[in-house]
């Protein structure tokens, strides 16, 4: 089941993400660290009523921000459709021992057909430069890769822009 966060849950969203933050570091992926994603970051999301959960049996093994708001970093990025007509993907994370079955596609149909559903024409995130899985991902659902911009409170590598023209 897909539904929104509540604020009671931010201890366990930042549990499930510093999991995920481990394991890209056992694979050599810095790209998130204990600074990013953060429970305030997750608090700001919720408030926007923007954090969605995924639960199976009554736990959450999944989370993904949709945000109809383009952070300043993508205001330089030239992207395929006009801007104010688009959500943007953030924070997308599934609980280690869930991942490669299918959750994350579960997630991201979600959004995408959110997206739709409110008569939006794309669908944009980013994802670390150094994370060749989550690029196959996206560019396996049709995203098109575009420019790079960095987030130098994360890493000194940069970030690939993508967006999905619905």
């Amino acid at each position: 089941m897909i539904r929104h966060a509540k604020i009671s849950e931010i201890a366990a969203i930042s549990s499930l993400t510093q999991a995920c933050t481990k394991m890209m570091e056992q694979n050599g992926i810095y790209q998130w660290n204990y600074h990013y994603p953060s429970a305030v970051v997750f608090e700001k999301d919720i408030r926007r009523n923007e954090l969605y959960l995924l639960e199976k049996q009554n736990t959450i093994i999944g989370c993904i921000a949709i945000s109809s708001l383009m952070d300043l970093e993508y205001e330089t990025v030239t992207w395929v459709t006009p801007n104010n007509h688009s959500y943007y993907i953030h924070r997308l994370a599934i609980a280690p021992n869930y991942q490669r079955q299918g959750y994350a596609h579960q997630l991201m149909d979600f959004a995408e057909d959110l997206a739709r559903n409110k008569g939006l024409i794309s669908v944009r995130l980013d994802t670390f430069s150094q994370n060749s899985g989550n690029q196959k991902f996206y560019e396996s659902r049709g995203y098109q890769k575009l420019e790079t911009i960095y987030f130098p409170h994360q890493s000194k590598h940069p970030f690939y822009c993508y967006e999905l023209v619905l």
